[in-house]
């Protein structure tokens, strides 16, 4: 006589997007989008393909979203920083230390945005540089404010240096130097402003 085990179902696990968000970030600021699969993710994420596909769409759109969050969360927040009670040159500065050490995380060195504005795919290219035009737009619409007669030109030096932190932070430049670098460059900034 053979007995049967009937088989127990457990309630399904539920999938958390923002737990999930939260689990692909470093794969894609560790290595950058075009490095990173969608096995990669799936694995990271403990989900099967079409179950990635059918919360994410694509591996682009879950990227997108991710460079959402990191704009928020992980980047530098230029809203905290660029203050209308504080000199100009004096936020400036901050705004590449800050920069500095946001990039120099050895596991996730540099910028994602930044990064990401250099990827292969053209979705994911024109996401991190809708970001990536957002903040050089608030950083020229700040220094505009008091300064309207300089704003494109110390935009472009701020943005040109936060790029190569970034980049240098990718090549394993050492914190210290980075901030070193921002701090020279923060100097400039203050007396391009007359601070």
């Amino acid at each position: 006589m053979t007995t049967e085990i009937p088989k127990t179902r457990g309630r399904p696990r539920r999938f958390d997007p923002d737990q999930a968000l939260a689990a692909a970030q470093p794969l894609f600021h560790a290595q950058g989008y075009d490095a990173v699969s969608v096995a990669d993710l799936t694995k990271a994420l403990g989900i099967n393909p079409p179950s990635f596909y059918a919360a994410f769409g694509s591996k682009a759109e879950l990227y997108s979203r991710i460079l959402d969050r990191y704009a928020v969360t992980g980047g530098v927040q230029l809203q905290h920083i660029l203050r209308a009670d504080r000199p100009v040159g004096e936020c400036l500065s901050e705004v590449l230390v800050v920069a500095a050490r946001t990039y120099a995380n050895p596991e996730a060195s540099g910028c994602m945005v930044l990064e990401g504005t250099r990827s292969n795919e053209a979705q994911a290219r024109e996401a991190a540089c809708v970001i990536h035009v957002a903040a050089q737009d608030a950083i020229r619409r700040f220094i505009a404010q008091r300064h309207p007669e300089d704003a494109d030109r110390l935009t472009d030096f701020v943005c040109t240096t936060m790029a190569g932190l970034s980049a240098s932070a990718r090549h394993g430049q050492s914190k210290e130097r980075l901030e070193a670098t921002a701090r020279i460059a923060g100097a400039a900034l203050m007396q391009a402003c007359g601070s």
